[in-house]
């Protein structure tokens, strides 16, 4: 009898310890620095700054100085372009260089990633336009190659916008887990 007792007062103690370790050795792996800007900037443009995080994490592990081959820069990976329009419409100066400074990368993206949910009106076209081009997923849309859901992914034509719209889902479930206070 003492000895079942002992094992079960041992098995209590350790699920607490794992249930106390668990959380924190997740954030390890699924961190959320740049926390004060991405929710700054995730709440000025109406999105969740967990989804902000995932695309952050994904496009460039929350490296600044993040760059492509392609061209795209900081920590959301912006494309030159695409930064300058936001830039245009957020009434601020463009310079390319200040790119990889995580406050003027994470305002811009922010801003494209919220006018992507507008324009496609849910998240998984627009994060596919996020990665793979508006105009390419309008014409999947339109020509009938992908219907826009997440269970038929495998319909997207480009493998890389299939596995960055996966990644940044499962890491958008991850954050959510993690860092219930964040929103």
């Amino acid at each position: 009898m003492l000895k079942t007792w002992r094992r079960y007062l041992w098995l209590l103690v350790l699920v607490a310890l794992l249930s106390f370790l668990l959380p924190r050795g997740a954030r390890l792996l699924y961190p959320l620095p740049y926390r004060e800007i991405i929710v700054t900037y995730a709440h000025r443009e109406g999105l969740d700054p967990l989804l902000v995080a995932a695309v952050t994490r994904v496009e460039s592990k929350f490296y600044p100085r993040a760059q492509s081959e392609q061209g795209a820069r900081g920590l959301m990976q912006l494309m030159p372009e695409t930064a300058r329009l936001a830039a245009g419409q957020l009434g601020l100066p463009y310079d390319p260089d200040r790119l990889f400074s995580p406050e003027y990368n994470l305002r811009l993206g922010s801003w494209y990633l919220a006018a992507l949910l507008r324009e496609f009106g849910d998240l998984t076209p627009a994060l596919a336009a996020y990665n793979g081009g508006r105009g390419n997923v309008h014409n999947w849309l339109e020509r009938g190659i992908w219907d826009g859901s997440s269970r038929n992914l495998s319909q997207v034509p480009f493998p890389e916008t299939r596995e960055f719209v996966r990644q940044v889902l499962q890491n958008y479930r991850i954050y959510r887990i993690l860092y219930p206070g964040v929103r």
